[in-house]
Order: C-alpha cells, then structure tokens, then sequence
C-alpha cells in the first residue's frame, strides 16, 4: 500500500459492505460506499461518506473514482461494465471478467467443466420447447434456474422428467435458463480462495453448510465432514477458476459431496460470503480483512484457523432469539443494521467456537 492510498471505495451497501468497511476502518482505512440505496443502509452506518446514484451514473462513477483509491464489490450482480468503467482509474477487485462469468449460471458452470472440474449435468435452455427436449434428457429430478440474478433460493423450480415445460417456464418468466440434474449429496460445503494481482493465492478453511428453503441456516468449519484429500481437491478447483477469471481479491465456491465421495461443483462468488462470516472470530485473517489487505496492497495475511467454528444465520423471525445470545457467553453477535425486519430477511449472524 502507497503512504498516500486513505479510501477504499465499496460498490454495495448491505452487510457485507459494512463489514467490508469495518475492517478497513481495523486497519486505518476510510471507505467511500457507492449504491442506488446507499442512503440509510447497513453499510452506512459504518462507512466515512456515501454516494447515492445508479451503478450506470457515469458522472457519479467518476466522482466515486477520485475519491476511492482502489474499489472492492461486497455482492456479483453489480454489472461489469461499470467495473469495468472504473478500473480504467483504479484497482477494482474481482474485476469485469470474474464478475461476468459468476454473474451467469452457464458461464460458471462452462469454465468449472472446461477446467476439469466435476460438474453435475446441466442444459441451456432459451424456450419452453426446447426445456421440454431437456426434461426427455433428464429423465429424474432437475432445477430449472434463471441464468442471472437468482440467490438464496430465489429464481429457481423443482422439475422432474414428467412436469409441464410450458407452465414451468411462464412460472420462472425469463428468456434463458438452465436445467440441473439434481445432485444425491451428503454435505454442501464451500471454499475460499484469495489471490493477488500479482497471482498469489492460498485458500480459508473449507466450511460446511446446511440450508433451509434455500437459505444458509448454519455453518461449521473447518467442515467436519471433509477429508485432507477433498479439502485438497477443492481448494484446487477453487484456485484454478481464480487463475482463469483473474481473480484479484477472493472468490467463494461452493460445492456437493456426493455420496460416493466426490465434488461436484455449484456456484461461485467473487466476493466474500456468508458461509466464512465465521472468519471473523475463528481465522487469524479474515475474510474482509483479507479482501482489504489484498485490495490496498498490503501483504495477505495468514487464513490458518484457530479452531472449529459454528455460525448461525439470524434471519427475521430469529431476532426474539437475540437478546439472550447478546448475554450468552462465548458468542459473538453481529447485527447488521436493517431498518425492517422480516420472514426471510438476514438480520445478522452469531458465531461461537464448537463445544463451547
């Protein structure tokens, strides 16, 4: 990092802008947030100035660059162009082409076969007809998904051979979509990877993960369930797709564990994720920190754990839950500032070492 680098510019304004933003606070840098909603929002709270304005303001954009002196993004679906845009002036972490592919389920899925990497099988799909040609294929369960903008179990629907192509399709209302085979698994688990401009990389603890409608319930790492060797084959995979997208930052991907042992690749995130919120308490450096570190130049620090960590998701209807936890011993409770508190709707997070 230059003597002169101060601000870190965030693109995004929820919760993992916030926690972005504190740890750069941790280590004497201001942040700069650059939003639509930026005004009042959880990373706000937290962050040295504000800019509200569609991610497309150019003017705006502009303004953000001369304040920020390297940019980081707290979520994928910021469009590229606007990364890209901003990395004509500045380091911008992941950068346009890792955006691009994590933003398409069939780019991420492509790149994670063309690697090497065990993918279930999949079918590109722009029609009800031509979804209805992919149920023949399937022939068993499947999930038709939306190929950009789906998270948390949004923009997705349980198929089988037999359903409706039509209804299916008008139920999801978009253009193109993709239809997986459904994965008999044992474990969900995720890696995380970090890497620098200069292709460094090293990888967290692998985490295991449980989900209930569609939504990370808990997370135990490092996970229990994983061997040395598949920890080993997924960190690698996870670094391979770094490497191809040019990774400057970190990238989350998650995974199956199918029951005959192997890894089945799902999804990716070229940001930090909510299944190493743990790292906070329980790495030497965390997630957001190491974000930062990497993002401003500094040398990445050690992701070694320093013991087996449980994190659980606090949602809106567990917020009743939270007055205790506050008073529990040994738990660390992160609150996120949301305004409004709903069914559904992450609200923090609490995270305690296993066992205790």
């Amino acid at each position: 990092m230059s003597d002169t680098l101060q601000t870190l510019g965030i693109l995004g304004s929820g919760q993992l802008g916030r926690m972005i933003a504190i740890a750069a606070a941790q280590l004497g840098i201001r942040s700069v947030v650059f939003a639509p909603d930026a005004a009042g929002s959880p990373a706000a709270d937290v962050a040295h100035a504000i800019i509200t304005a569609p991610y497309d303001d150019k003017a705006a954009l502009d303004a953000f660059a001369l304040q920020a002196d390297a940019v980081v993004t707290e979520f994928e679906n910021v469009p590229a162009d606007t990364i890209a845009y901003l990395g004509q002036s500045a380091l911008v972490c992941p950068g346009a082409d890792a955006l691009r592919v994590a933003q398409n389920r069939i780019a991420e899925k492509t790149l994670a076969r063309e690697l090497g990497i065990g993918v279930p099988d999949f079918w590109a799909v722009t029609s009800a007809d031509e979804l209805a040609d992919a149920l023949v294929a399937l022939s068993g369960r499947g999930i038709v998904k939306t190929t950009t903008l789906g998270y948390d179990g949004k923009g997705q629907i349980a198929v089988d051979s037999t359903s409706d192509a039509k209804t299916v399709w008008e139920a999801l209302g978009t253009h193109q979509a993709i239809l997986e085979a459904f994965v008999s698994f044992s474990h969900e688990v995720s890696f995380l990877v970090w890497r620098t401009k200069d292709g460094e990389t090293g990888c967290f603890p692998a985490a295991e993960n449980q989900h209930k409608n569609g939504i990370l319930a808990q997370t135990i790492a490092p996970a229990p369930s994983l061997s040395p060797d598949l920890y080993e084959a997924g960190s690698a995979a996870a670094i391979k797709i770094a490497d191809a997208v040019g990774l400057e930052g970190v990238l989350a991907m998650e995974a199956f564990i199918t029951k005959d042992g192997t890894i089945l690749f799902n999804e990716i995130a070229p940001r930090p994720h909510n299944s190493f919120h743990w790292t906070i308490e329980g790495c030497e450096t965390s997630q957001f920190t190491q974000l930062v570190r990497i993002a401003c130049g500094l040398t990445p620090g050690s992701t070694a754990a320093r013991a087996t960590f449980t994190m659980d998701n606090l949602l809106g209807e567990h917020m009743g839950d939270v007055p205790a936890l506050l008073n529990r011993a040994g738990v660390s409770v992160h609150l996120y500032g949301k305004a409004e508190s709903r069914t559904g709707r992450k609200m923090g997070h609490a995270t305690w070492q296993s066992g205790h």
